[in-house]
């Protein structure tokens, strides 16, 4: 028989053409792959076992203005686990769980609901030495991994203005939250190879280090907020208020000395957190602000040229009709000067003179010292607050702004426009960063009328009668204003029960410096005026706060006074 190759002998050449060619490509394909197209076989090997692990950059420091930590970043260690892996090793387990401070069910429970995932987070945030002491186990399937985690040193007095960071380390409010981008650092790569279970065999190098975050100074002095968030503290528990507020400007700069609030948080725990305690009340809390903003229509009156500090109104008998509105004083009242308006905080003889002067120079006077506008902080969540500016304005409605009501500030905005009358009637932007250069500002109420008011506000402390005697500071003069305020009801009308008392002030009056407002929300013991609630704790922190600060007395006794006081002390008398 014939083979049947040699009946049909194109068909075996055909086969041996088409395996010649197969030889051909497939050594065309080595010979393209080991020395023409190297770049192809190494990147799949790295693909199998490069890797890039990031480089954690911690955030900025955040300082107060004198360099003191509000803000810093503390290396951690984040356990994280691979539950394919893990599951070799289920005897130990209960081991782990214990290591890591974890209930055993649990840990088993969910590394069984996890088995077929390759990551998950055991822990975060332990310190170095207790994830080293974890990773001394040696579990299989148990890695480790740096990051940061910010700690704040002043922790609840300064929370309120600082805020804080997640568990990812970006900011969720406060300072932290505006400076986000400015605080927050560019992390860097490390290549590493690993081998298929994931375990590092070498480090290669560094491809991108990592950026540190930026520094940020605030304008407060830590000095200055212990203080504010010592005494409003004491002031919550003894009148029994539901909240309260401080902020303190320096009237040159604009700066933001301090700025505290009742009740407040732990940023470094916050495991029981209580929404309200988070809100920083002095920037988003608006309320009417009541006999405080008399003194501004006091401004607008003298700045009409139709009356003068000497300037009489006859507030009897103690009340006036607006239409369907009665308007009431505390006190009987008489024939008041305007010093003695605001003493008395005549609502009465306010009322008409601004009835007299019109709304419009009362409300041109409020929306220059800041009033119904944006202070510029930029802060999270700030109000504006609002500055009522009618087209035709009712008698009731010109004299309930005149006396604090009808309109809506914040604690700050009320700090912003005394630190103008502070400043010689400049109004000077407010600031939470510190200040290398002076701000420019704008002239906004006559200087000589400012001074003219600022020694009213004198009178209202110093005078027998003023209602912000309990105010005075020892050895220096002060001017301020208190002011009681019924709280808005639900229903649009107002509460018969509750108040917010009032001080706001500036010293010393000779030469301002500070400007510091008090808000107290609800006193339910012991009184709810605002000299009576507020006034002595404007008076406890202006006297501290002129000390640190170093600025000269200016109300001593005559030298003449001391003489003889030293005198009776050095023979054993009594002073």
């Amino acid at each position: 028989m014939r083979l049947q190759g040699a009946l049909y002998p194109w068909r075996f050449r055909i086969v041996l053409a088409l395996l010649a060619l197969m030889v051909g490509a497939i050594a065309w394909r080595i010979v393209d792959l080991q020395v023409l197209d190297q770049a192809f076989l190494k990147g799949q090997g790295d693909a199998r076992s490069v890797r890039h692990i990031p480089i954690p950059a911690h955030r900025g420091l955040i300082t107060d203005r004198h360099g003191e930590p509000l803000a810093v970043s503390t290396p951690v260690t984040t356990l994280w686990g691979n539950p394919r892996e893990m599951q070799d090793a289920q005897a130990r387990w209960d081991e782990l769980a214990r290591a890591l401070g974890q209930d055993a069910g649990v840990l088993t429970k969910r590394l069984q609901e996890q088995a077929g995932r390759e990551f998950i987070y055991l822990v975060r945030g332990l310190t170095p030495e207790q994830g080293q002491r974890v990773l001394d186990l040696k579990v299989p399937g148990v890695y480790a991994q740096e990051e940061f985690r910010r700690f704040y040193p002043a922790g609840e007095v300064a929370a309120h203005v600082v805020g804080f960071t997640d568990i990812d380390d970006r900011g969720r409010e406060g300072m932290e939250l505006a400076y986000e981008d400015w605080l927050a650092g560019v992390p860097g790569k490390r290549q590493v190879l690993k081998d298929r279970r994931g375990r590092l065999i070498k480090d290669v190098q560094v491809v991108q280090n990592a950026k540190a975050g930026k520094a940020l100074a605030l304008s407060i002095d830590l000095r200055l907020q212990y203080l504010a968030h010592s005494e409003l503290r004491k002031v919550v528990q003894a009148h029994g208020a539901k909240a309260a507020s401080l902020v303190m400007v320096d009237v040159h700069t604009g700066e933001v000395l301090a700025m505290a609030n009742q009740p407040t948080y732990n940023p470094n725990n916050r495991r029981n957190l209580q929404p309200a305690a988070m809100r920083n009340r002095a920037l988003i809390d608006v309320f009417e602000p009541g006999s405080t903003v008399k003194p501004f229509s006091i401004a607008a009156a003298l700045g009409t040229g139709k009356y003068q500090p000497e300037s009489v109104i006859n507030t009897l008998p103690g009340w006036m009709r607006i239409g369907r509105y009665t308007i009431r004083d505390v006190s009987r009242g008489g024939m008041l000067d305007l010093t003695g308006i605001l003493m008395k905080s005549s609502n009465v003889g306010i009322s008409k003179i601004a009835l007299d002067i019109g709304a419009e120079p009362v409300y041109a006077v409020m929306q220059q010292a800041g009033f119904g506008q944006s202070t510029g902080l930029g802060f999270p969540g700030e109000r504006v607050g609002n500055l009522p500016n009618h087209r035709k304005w009712r008698d009731a409605e010109t004299a309930s702004l005149a006396y604090g009501y009808g309109l809506s500030v914040t604690a700050v905005q009320l700090a912003h426009a005394y630190a103008v009358l502070g400043n010689e009637g400049t109004n000077v932007p407010l600031s939470l960063l510190r200040l290398d250069q002076p701000q420019v500002g704008v002239q906004v109420i006559d200087r000589d009328i400012s001074n003219k008011v600022l020694k009213m506000l004198q009178a209202v402390v110093e005078e027998e009668g003023g209602g912000g005697s309990r105010a005075r500071v020892p050895g220096y003069h002060v001017g301020g204003k208190s002011g009681t305020a019924k709280k808005v009801s639900g229903t649009g009308g107002y509460t018969q029960d509750a108040y917010r008392a009032f001080f706001a002030g500036v010293a010393p009056v000779s030469n301002p410096r500070i400007a510091v407002v008090v808000v107290v929300d609800e006193p339910s013991e012991g009184g709810y005026y605002g000299g009576l609630v507020a006034a002595p704790v404007f008076g406890k922190v202006a006297a501290r706060a002129l000390r640190l600060m170093n600025i000269t007395p200016d109300n001593l006794p005559p030298a003449a006074e001391i003489q003889t006081a030293e005198a009776a002390k050095g023979k054993g008398g009594r002073i």
